[in-house]
């Protein structure tokens, strides 16, 4: 049974590693498509709340997939295709994520992203959604400013590396929620 346990974390983490690969590519298709003079999409800077789900567990323990709150901050460069991002998961434990990512506009209303950064633990005996030690992160993402409004919906995903003490697994969580922009 446990070899189970474990042939099942095994594809489950290759399956997120190809989702990420698969994400790189689109992107990398996406950016190739679109045209210089492309509109700043979902433009500006925002805060937000939201909600976070862990999807993996602690192989060692079975700690993981848990919920957690979110507080999601966002700051754009106007001239640059880049965001300073950082979410605080708050639950039995709480991870810190900033990351830095690249935006991709889509449409007037709606950037998808890639970003890079890490998960930063206060707790090695409790997991997070993200784990329970600081590890590298990518999160992709998607940002959707409603039209004419302040508001913004937002959604992601984290992928922690070696997120688990005494184990080298992967995390994973999605989080999403509302935002206002400033």
């Amino acid at each position: 049974m446990a070899n189970f346990g474990q042939l099942g974390l095994q594809n489950l983490q290759k399956a997120v590693l190809n989702s990420v690969v698969g994400l790189g590519i689109g992107l990398g298709i996406v950016m190739s498509l679109a045209s210089s003079a492309s509109a700043q999409a979902a433009y500006g800077s925002y805060i937000g709340v939201g909600g976070s789900f862990g999807v993996t567990d602690n192989p060692t323990n079975g700690d993981g997939g848990s919920g957690a709150g979110v507080i999601a901050f966002r700051y754009k460069f106007l001239e640059l295709p880049i965001s300073v991002r950082a979410q605080a998961l708050i639950g039995e434990a709480t991870a810190f994520v900033p990351t830095v990512s690249y935006d991709v506009p889509i449409n007037w209303q709606t950037d998808a992203y890639i970003g890079m950064g890490a998960a930063i633990q206060n707790s090695d005996q409790s997991a997070t959604p993200v784990g329970n030690q600081t590890a590298f992160v990518l999160q992709p993402g998607v940002d959707y400013s409603f039209p004419y409004s302040n508001v913004v919906l937002f959604g992601n995903a984290i992928i922690a590396f070696d997120a688990y003490k005494n184990s080298n697994a992967t995390a994973a969580s999605f989080q999403g929620g509302v935002g206002v922009r400033f």
